[in-house]
């Protein structure tokens, strides 16, 4: 509705003169018998500036525009002797005055609509501007109805209510927009969810804690970190619960201390399971893209992302039992990973594993198993080696390792691997008839390169090691009384952890 003689209401209200006491006569109901002659009505002072009415009486009409000043007098047209000689209403002319807008009529025609109330004999006549004000009320009603239909019209498509004036635009609630593209975050995730379990591992002292696994093959194999399930391993009980919420119990198969990696197996396993894919580790290339599934601090079901930071990152955890540390030539990855996560899948782009979660590292630990949260620092083993891992455990139950048959230094510091001086419990460092032995290497000795990796510790080494099968063949470059060398090994293995 228009506001532009808002601020001249008042004064319209003081010079216009009154209006007739009952309304305009709607052109469909003209009063009168049909035989008499309704008198013409007065001919207006045009040339008068045109007076202002003011509102109409029903509240529900917009207010009436002020009535446009004709720039030439006109003589109306004849009026008709009587209704049934020229036919109600009289037909207007090519271009009613009202009908060029609120800004004024564009032409000199005569002001339409249809004659006011018939006077009986009584009645004074009057002259000059009656008549003008009469045909304006009809016209600003006829054009505030229009303009309120349209209004209404307006705000009901707007917003449905027709009071409230707001320009928000609803979503679409349409189901196919729901929908998300396979390649999209959102769509890995859909698909994977339903493959991943949170394991609630406790042991028989009380001890426990919440991982991650998911499933491996549709026998209904689990596969997750060893540090996850260790507390429960011998006397606990291990339960996996699905992303539907269903919950069953499970038990450990194998477990391999040094990768760091368990297999479970569902004792009742529902039908259907979903196998997630596995992927190739070794094509990962940094910046890639990860997206990782777990439970961090029991949140089941989350989902982060991020992508490959490093390759090949050496790294020790421990068990979270006091155990053994296993050693890992991770994955890194900035997607958030906390205590929670471990066991978990690092998926790449397509949603294929690429790696599990095991580790983080925090300020103040080195292992990466601080209650500290994400600082961007995620390792995960690479799901090549976790692979060779899990069929050996699901074959025999016990791990089997690569070996060099020689004993390292721990020390980061030392710019290599030193071969120790002594082995563990007092035997030898370096192995008899062992590979390393075979190739000529000695106590003392420093590795710097396993193949083409550069080896800067011990850690790093028996990460790089751990990557391989026995019976590979490797080239080791050393250094022994300041002059480099290099050596062809054959790794050997050992069986189990003890």
């Amino acid at each position: 509705m228009s506001t532009e003689n808002e601020d001249n209401e008042g004064n319209a209200a003081e010079a216009a003169p009154s209006v007739p006491s009952a309304p305009p006569v709607p052109a469909d109901a003209p009063q009168g018998s049909p035989g008499s002659t309704p008198p013409a009505p007065p001919q207006p002072d045009v040339t008068a500036a045109q007076p202002q009415v003011p509102p109409a009486h029903d509240p529900a009409t917009t207010p009436m525009a002020q009535v446009p000043q004709a720039p030439q007098p006109h003589t109306a047209p004849p009026v008709p002797q009587s209704a049934a000689d020229a036919g109600w209403p009289p037909p207007p002319p090519a271009v009613p005055a009202y009908a060029h807008g609120a800004h004024g009529a564009q032409g000199g025609g005569p002001v339409w609509g249809p004659p006011g109330q018939l006077q009986t004999p009584d009645a004074p006549r009057k002259r000059g501007a009656g008549g003008l004000v009469a045909a304006a009320v009809v016209a600003a009603l006829v054009a505030g109805g229009v303009g309120g239909a349209l209004g209404y019209w307006a705000a009901d498509s707007n917003d449905g209510s027709g009071s409230s004036g707001s320009t928000t635009v609803a979503a679409s609630a349409n189901p196919q927009d729901l929908k998300r593209d396979p390649g999209t975050v959102a769509g890995v995730a859909a698909k994977a969810l339903p493959s991943v379990v949170t394991i609630d591992a406790q042991g028989g002292d009380g001890e426990g804690g919440t991982g991650t696994g998911f499933v491996y093959d549709k026998e209904g194999h689990i596969l997750t970190n060893n540090h996850v399930v260790a507390s429960a391993a011998d006397n606990g009980q291990l339960t996996a619960t699905f992303s539907n919420g269903k919950k069953y119990g499970a038990e450990v198969v194998g477990r391999a201390e040094g990768y760091d990696v368990a297999v479970l197996k569902l004792k009742d396993p529902p039908k259907g399971l979903t196998p997630l894919a596995l992927g190739n580790s070794d094509q990962v290339a940094v910046g890639d893209s990860t997206i990782a599934i777990g439970a961090p601090f029991g949140l089941s079901n989350t989902v982060t992302t991020g992508i490959i930071s490093a390759k090949n990152r050496p790294v020790a955890s421990g068990d979270g039992s006091g155990g053994s540390n296993s050693y890992m030539s991770a994955l890194q990855t900035d997607a958030s990973i906390n205590p929670g996560n471990s066991g978990g899948p690092l998926l790449s782009a397509g949603g294929a594993v690429i790696g599990i979660n095991s580790a983080i590292q925090s300020t103040g630990s080195s292992t990466g198993q601080s209650q500290a949260g994400s600082i961007g620092l995620g390792f995960a083993i690479p799901i090549n080696q976790a692979k060779n891992v899990a069929e050996q455990l699901i074959k025999t139950g016990r791990p089997v390792y690569p070996v060099i048959g020689a004993t390292v230094t721990m020390d980061e510091k030392t710019g290599g691997a030193v071969i120790s001086d002594q082995g563990a419990s007092g035997t030898e460092a370096v192995t008899k008839g062992g590979p390393a032995a075979d190739a000529g290497l000695k106590p003392g000795d420093v590795i710097t390169k396993f193949n083409d990796t550069v080896v800067d510790s011990g850690p790093t080494l028996i990460g790089e090691i751990w990557t391989h099968k026995p019976g590979d063949k490797v080239t080791l470059t050393y250094k022994r009384d300041g002059k480099t060398s290099t050596a062809e090994v054959t790794l050997g293995e050992r069986k189990g952890d003890s």
